[in-house]
């Protein structure tokens, strides 16, 4: 352990800030010049890092570009789509409600959405033998069908996709199988039908607004957009990046006004936002003394609930709900405790929360060809530089 030292003793203070009126926080060279890296052999345009505890920021850092056309610096306040790490929030406003006695994740789907009453299963339509929950759609065991999205977000509302979505064969027996599907676009029509407000703005209402991730939004403001790092992918010869569109959501505020907010991958967000949400899971569903969740809630969450299913995108790992659980480190989360528990994105962004050690991992990149962002040689570096500057360190076992 005492060989990590010399790591933290490089973290100098960065001259940029997350927050206007917060002081700024540490920069650790050590994970700078690991992503530099990244940045000059052309993987990616630029990327923001971010190492947080329960109480605070410990490092966040920004290297390359944000748009590589006008050479704009990547900014640590720069908005990223987010995509599959909106997951989670479509739990977490799922939990709240089931705090409130409002619903069960054991639910029945069928309580709350009628046309699920009847479901069938396969090619053929047989019926299902096993009742459909909510439990099951937030841990990706629903088999309820993976439509693919239309290129620039969907227009149809949350009320129209879960009808068209109760009209089609589930894919599997509830339960039996793990499988990315649409069940959270289910999930979030209950979150409307229980709560009686629009999806977007239960998220804003009882999450972002009481955490003040003031930068996550299904929708972002003309100084957000300003912010916003451009999508990239390889070029033909791959060796350089050119301008990529982005596949699920239409980030230009005037253009995306239309598009239903998704709750499986429609949010834009900072790593300091993300921090902020990370943070809550751990303390326990409460951050700044707002309790957002319970801690039965958050145990819940973070604990695998699928069993001895295969599930996820690297080996070793069981899933909560809506976040994969690490079970057994390897590979590319060898250095992680067991426990850990978090998720990635399409385009590369990653946030994994290590409670023995109690830190927080955020890594922003935005590349859309990058193909399994969980086992992307980014995650990897960022977090095996991360870990050895500030896991299990004597400064550390003393905050706690």
């Amino acid at each position: 352990m005492h060989r990590r030292l010399p790591l933290i003793l490089i973290c100098l203070v960065a001259s940029g800030l997350s927050r206007a009126a917060d002081p700024a926080p540490p920069v650790c060279d050590e994970i700078q010049a690991v992503m530099q890296e990244f940045v000059d052999h052309h993987q990616v345009s630029g990327a923001v890092t971010l190492v947080a505890d329960r109480d605070q920021v410990l490092h966040l850092g920004a290297v390359g570009l944000s748009e590589i056309e006008t050479e704009r610096r990547m900014q640590m306040d720069d908005l990223f789509w987010i995509a599959s790490l909106t997951k989670p929030f479509t739990a977490t406003a799922v939990m709240i409600l089931q705090d409130e006695g409002k619903l069960s994740i054991d639910d029945p789907v069928a309580l709350h959405l009628p046309d699920f009453a009847e479901m069938t299963v396969g090619e053929d339509r047989q019926p299902a033998n096993t009742i459909l929950t909510i439990r099951q759609l937030l841990t990706h065991t629903s088999g309820v069908a993976g439509v693919k999205w239309p290129l620039g977000g969907d227009t149809r509302s949350l009320d129209v996709q879960a009808y068209e979505l109760a009209s089609l064969p589930l894919q599997f027996e509830p339960g039996s199988q793990w499988k990315y599907g649409n069940g959270l676009n289910v999930a979030a029509r209950i979150v409307e039908v229980v709560s009686g407000i629009p999806f977007d703005q239960f998220i804003r209402y009882r999450i972002t607004e009481p955490l003040d991730m003031d930068d996550t939004t299904f929708r972002m403001s003309d100084d957000q957009y300003a912010r916003f790092a451009r999508n990239y992918e390889l070029n033909d010869d791959k060796s350089g990046l050119v301008p990529a569109e982005h596949k699920l959501v239409t980030p230009d505020p005037a253009a995306g006004a239309d598009v239903t907010p998704s709750p499986s991958g429609g949010l834009f967000s900072t790593a300091g936002d993300l921090s902020r949400f990370y943070r809550m899971f751990l303390n326990g569903g409460e951050l700044d003394s707002v309790r957002v969740l319970s801690p039965e809630s958050v145990e819940a969450m973070t604990t695998v609930q699928t069993g001895d299913l295969k599930t996820g995108f690297t080996p070793g790992n069981g899933w909560g709900l809506c976040l994969c659980v690490v079970r057994v480190p390897q590979g590319v989360t060898r250095m992680l405790s067991p426990g850990t528990f978090g998720h990635g994105g399409a385009y590369g962004s990653q946030g994994w929360i290590d409670p023995e050690q109690g830190l927080i991992y955020v890594l922003m990149i935005q590349r859309r060809d990058i193909g399994n962002s969980d086992a992307s040689p980014m995650r990897d570096a960022f977090q095996s530089a991360a870990v050895a500057a500030f896991g299990g360190t004597p400064e550390r076992k003393d905050r706690e």
